[in-house]
């Protein structure tokens, strides 16, 4: 009984500090999706057009991938702990920076800011829920990082529903002194310093503790996270065997045969290209103007996106509930099958819309079924591809280059997202149907990979990778 309530004991630990490592992955969401309900806002104020707007909201993903980029370094330059930290407040900072900006380029500017954080924390939470989660759970724990960003996206869109009807349901209206979408940006402040609460309390990763020559700190974290069976010496004499061979990792360290890179690095790069192409961002950066488009109204799309949200997390829930007990490979594959028969789906919907009188309508059923398939869309990639891809990337690079490998495939990550989120808004206008055919293809291809390149890495050590 005694050893049993010790397991827990651990795991529980286990359990809160990967939970306050994942903050960085809420805010991730929160910051990215809550330019959905202030879109319109900024459009109007600044009296611009689709392409600015999407400029402006694109624009935080290059200061993402950029983020990505040097986040890996950074990590194992200051450690895991101390660059959250450093995220949090650049979080907190472009938020109000966000909050009160004097022009478009201001506001861009800020919003690139942000992206450095949100790109951070792409990298910085699945590194260190990685190193300090036991095998037998590192699954269900690195989907810890997806959940929290779901749920990031959830809560910004419900403050973004909320921060609206307080001002009479537009979001130009005022509320106490400013317009309501500079309060939807500037909410995020809250979180940011949250993260940074967090950061300063939970303790740094064994891996990187062994990096930097402190064994006896190593030592009592790895028994804090693996239990009191685990032999200390054994696990710290593995990590350090694996350390010994290798060095900080550079982007050197990531070359290979495979058009200049190693053939693992490309995998992880194409994984998260596709997890982008398929489109989910759009559902969660422009979904309100993409509902207004064809004909509902502002505040009831500012709803749709919130159950959208809603979805997004039932999905992930299911995520985490099989992602150790089905494997990663069969989840991607079943995320890739439902994702291609819904945007089809939706492709197809959208194709029937009709300009009356200068308003765009669906008519139905096809209004009806657009709308379903889109929230299948989100289920499906929810209860894969946002999990996953997320639980690999923190796991299936070897040890020597998990970090540089993790920041150059986030980077791909946010350039992706960059091109799907800049392009849009004028792809929509041309052929939205078109658009949606395309996100559909991108997700046929996505089963291919996966059927022909990605190994499954369940159960196995971090110090296995090879």
């Amino acid at each position: 009984m005694a050893t049993q309530r010790a397991d827990q004991e651990h795991l529980g630990h286990v359990v809160f500090i990967t939970a306050a490592a994942a903050i960085g992955g809420f805010l991730f969401g929160y910051d990215s999706a809550v330019i959905n309900g202030a879109v319109v806002g900024i459009q109007k104020y600044f009296a611009v057009g689709a392409v600015e707007i999407g400029i402006v909201v694109a624009i935080a993903l290059l200061g993402s991938a950029a983020g990505a980029w040097a986040g890996g370094g950074l990590a194992d330059r200051w450690g895991r702990t101390r660059t959250m930290q450093v995220a949090a407040v650049v979080f907190a900072v472009s938020s109000i920076g966000q909050m009160l900006p004097f022009a478009i380029w201001d506001l861009g500017f800020w919003r690139f800011v942000a992206g450095v954080a949100i790109g951070m924390a792409s990298v910085l939470g699945p590194t260190y829920i990685a190193e300090v989660s036991p095998p037998a759970y590192r699954g269900r724990l690195g989907s810890f990082q997806q959940l929290a960003i779901v749920l990031g996206i959830a809560v910004s869109q419900l403050v973004n529903y909320a921060i609206a009807r307080l001002a009479g349901g537009n979001v130009n209206n005022h509320l106490w002194g400013l317009q309501a979408w500079q309060w939807m940006l500037g909410a995020c402040v809250v979180p940011a310093l949250l993260y940074l609460l967090f950061a300063s309390t939970i303790p740094e990763s064994p891996r990187y503790l062994i990096m930097a020559g402190r064994p006896r700190q190593a030592r009592k974290v790895l028994a804090e996270v693996e239990g009191a069976g685990v032999d200390l010496d054994t696990r710290v004499a593995e990590i350090r065997h694996v350390l010994k061979t290798e060095r900080r990792p550079t982007m050197r360290d990531l070359r290979g045969p495979t058009l200049g890179l190693r053939s693992i690095v490309w995998i992880g790069i194409t994984l998260s290209v596709f997890q982008q192409f398929v489109g989910i961002n759009v559902i969660f950066y422009y979904s309100s103007v993409l509902w207004q488009s064809v004909g509902i109204t502002q505040s009831a799309s500012l709803l749709i996106s919130f159950s959208s949200s809603v979805i997004n997390i039932v999905g992930t829930f299911i995520a985490i509930s099989l992602v150790d007990k089905i494997g990663r490979r069969p989840l991607l594959l079943i995320g890739s099958t439902g994702m291609a028969l819904s945007l089809g789906t939706a492709a197809w919907a959208f194709s029937t819309a009709r300009k009356i009188g200068g308003t765009v309508t669906l008519p139905q059923p096809e209004g009806a079924i657009a709308l379903v398939a889109a929230n299948v869309f989100v289920l499906f990639f929810a209860l894969s591809w946002g999990v996953v891809v997320w639980v690999l990337l923190g796991e299936m690079f070897p040890n020597r280059i998990r970090a540089a490998a993790l920041g150059v495939a986030a980077a791909a990550q946010w350039l992706a997202n960059w091109a799907i989120t800049v392009s849009f808004p004028a792809l929509s206008q041309w052929n939205l149907p078109f658009t949606y055919a395309m996100y559909a293809f991108f997700a046929v291809l996505s089963f291919v990979f996966v059927a022909t390149k990605v190994k499954e890495t369940k159960g196995r050590r971090l110090e296995e990778m090879g």
